[in-house]
């Protein structure tokens, strides 16, 4: 039935575009794109990368620092390494992925260095290779990317899959917005790496990421995992969009009349500021460094300090006010289901990497913060580029057959209705924003935001075709709606807390949902249940 109706809605490719002909198409310029348009290129492929905005500086990676997850090579760390992480994610993870993402991550790294990334050197002269500086680190990227010959499309929003007569993924088609027109490319083979959803929440390096790779996966077929633990919020200053968390650690929560926040922390106690927040203002001093560690954050983070600097205030001894933003999967572990070790979707042909891949099986519940995602971008867009390189050698020449375009909402003539891109984001984030509706989870008040958030599918699917101008918007704001959608289902689907899913009405864990949530459909959003991966492999053995 899901393919017969994706085939009713198919239109023909887009004509006037400016074509390219690849391997495998990479769509998302982060690391994980380039990682993936790397791998794929060294194994042989003719590769295309399609970014959103100019590969190397846009995306959450390029505006800031970040943690790695790399381990050196000793059991005794490695085993630590996986069980510091096991009880946050709800003993989701899966030991075996995560011991394979170590191993990618330590090669990886240690590649960047051959390539020149300047790691700095500790007392002893051992390079440290557990962070990553995005600017440095993306430019990198981008140079090596350019060097393995892949063709890279700036400013080229993908906005649509391509499939061919028989259903199977044949490229994708965008935009080209310096040049007002559009592009498409006939591949073998897709990988997603367009970063997850952060619902336009103003985080730093993130409102490119509108979760679009989700809905054109969705679109031919693609399945979701772990999507209800899609709900992390960032501590930021109220007047600023800078949402690196650790040095809150050092900080003092209090009320507007300088009482303390009870419980208020940057690790273990965010939910405590969430609730505070529900009552009035919030405000932060980071009150428990000395010179020493102040000047040590100016040097890790100066990209932290711009918005304090720019507006008079001093931090460590000024108190500020903070606000929660949703991170949604930019930081949370849910987003396209893997179904094997070369990252594939349960779509032949179509690989997901990094943000838009679920980081359940190294997660689990929890997010991994900055280091365990930049682990999983490096590794997953190594494997996906692997994978879909062989995938496409093995498929043949792209040439020679008919394709047709996937695309749905946004591109379907229905009314005289005209599409407000604007107004529908702003509807979804009024459904996903509230701390009382997805941080704090209660089955009544996600019924009620679902009632809402699929009225508002239904009114999109009926509306007209978007104009030119506002295509690449009504894209986004219909991922973003798509995605709220399936993290509410998943939501109440899973009746527990566990991770970062917290239930009102089931606040405990529960030993029997130690399982995952699937999740998929558009019009009709389903979900269904699959066992732990332990339980499979199990199985398998039998």
């Amino acid at each position: 039935m899901t393919n017969q109706i994706h085939r009713a809605q198919r239109r023909s490719a887009p004509s006037g575009s400016v074509e390219y002909g690849a391997d495998v198409l990479v769509l998302g310029g982060g690391p994980a794109g380039t990682w993936a348009a790397v791998s794929a290129a060294e194994h042989g492929a003719r590769v295309v990368l399609a970014d959103k905005g100019f590969c190397g500086t846009s995306g959450a990676t390029a505006a800031a620092g970040t943690g790695v997850w790399y381990v050196d090579p000793v059991p005794a760390q490695r085993e630590a390494a996986m069980a510091n992480r096991e009880k946050l994610g709800g003993f989701l993870q899966d030991r075996r992925w995560m011991a394979n993402v170590l191993d990618l991550t330590y090669q990886r790294s240690n590649r960047l260095a051959d390539w020149g990334y300047p790691y700095p050197v500790d007392a002893h002269g051992k390079s440290q290779r557990n962070s990553l500086q995005g600017p440095e680190y993306m430019r990198l990227m981008r140079k090596r990317t350019k060097q393995a010959g892949v063709t890279i499309l700036d400013h080229s929003p993908a906005l649509e899959q391509l499939v061919d007569d028989r259903g199977a993924i044949a490229g994708a088609s965008g935009l080209r917005r310096q040049k007002q027109d559009r592009w498409t490319v006939r591949a073998r083979a897709v990988v997603i790496a367009t970063g997850g959803c952060a619902f336009l929440s103003k985080t730093l390096g993130s409102n490119v990421l509108t979760g679009d790779g989700y809905l054109m996966a969705a679109e031919v077929g693609a399945e979701l995992s772990s999507m209800e633990f899609s709900n992390p919020y960032a501590i930021s200053p109220a007047f600023g969009s800078v949402t690196k968390t650790l040095f809150y650690g050092w900080a003092t929560f209090s009320y507007e009349d300088g009482s303390v926040v009870p419980g208020a922390a940057s690790k273990g106690g965010r939910s405590a500021i969430a609730r505070a927040l529900l009552e009035g203002p919030v405000y932060a001093r980071l009150d428990k460094t000395d010179e020493d560690v102040q000047r040590h954050m100016r040097t890790a983070q100066p990209n932290f300090f711009l918005p304090f600097d720019r507006t008079g205030i001093d931090p460590f001894r000024d108190r500020f006010p903070v606000t929660l933003r949703l991170e949604g999967t930019v930081r949370g572990t849910g987003g396209l289901r893997i179904v094997d070790d070369t990252c594939a979707t349960s779509v032949p042909g179509l690989y997901a990497a990094g943000d838009a891949a679920t980081r359940e099986l190294i997660c689990g519940g929890f997010t991994g913060g900055g280091s365990h995602n930049a682990a999983w971008a490096m590794s997953s867009g190594t494997l996906a580029g692997q994978g879909a390189a062989a995938y496409a050698t093995q498929a043949g020449p792209a040439g020679g057959r008919t394709v047709s375009s996937a695309g749905t909402i946004g591109f379907r003539s229905r009314s005289q209705r005209a599409f407000e891109p604007a107004a529908l984001a702003k509807a979804v984030q009024s459904e996903v924003f509230p701390y009382e509706l997805n941080y704090f989870r209660e089955a009544s008040r996600l019924d009620g935001a679902l009632a809402r958030l699929d009225d508002a599918w239904r009114d999109v699917s009926d509306a007209d075709a978007a104009e030119m101008s506002d295509l690449l918007r009504a894209r986004e704001s219909a991922a973003m709606l798509a995605t709220a959608r399936w993290m509410y289902r998943s939501a109440l689907a899973r009746q527990e807390s566990r991770g970062m899913h917290r239930r009102d009405d089931f606040p405990d864990l529960d030993q029997r949902q130690r399982h995952y949530v699937t999740t998929g459909g558009l019009d009709e959003v389903w979900t269904s249940i699959r066992p732990h991966a332990e339980a499979t492999y199990a199985e398998a053995a039998e």
